[in-house]
């Protein structure tokens, strides 16, 4: 689950450097400045996704970068789509260690 979760956050912390490349054209600094902490924060949560909180704060940073379409339209799509992918990566990571526990439980009852 954690392998799943920490590649969609790197790989959205990316797609965010991107849209600040965009956003760089026309917008005020203030608003290149909270992508780039958004942007960090993915990272961070990545690394973090041992404990809940990384969790949370990926959460959370999902609803950010929707948000971000508000400066770079396009991120309204990646944000969802994003979005969905770290939903993804949660019901499949679950399902994922559901199996392992079954299996190392079939193997110790051996």
């Amino acid at each position: 689950m954690r392998v799943l979760g920490a590649a969609v956050l790197i790989m959205e912390s990316m797609i965010m450097g991107f849209a600040l490349l965009l956003a760089g054209k026309g917008q005020s600094s203030l608003v290149i400045a909270f992508g780039a902490v958004i942007a960090v924060l993915f990272i961070v949560a990545g690394g973090m996704l041992k404990s809940r909180i990384g969790w949370i704060l990926g959460s959370l940073l999902q609803i950010a970068a929707i948000g971000f379409g508000a400066f770079v339209t396009p991120m309204y799509f990646l944000g969802v789509l994003f979005g969905g992918l770290w939903i993804c990566a949660i019901v499949v990571g679950r399902k994922g260690e559901a199996a392992r526990a079954a299996l190392l439980a079939g193997e110790g009852s051996q």
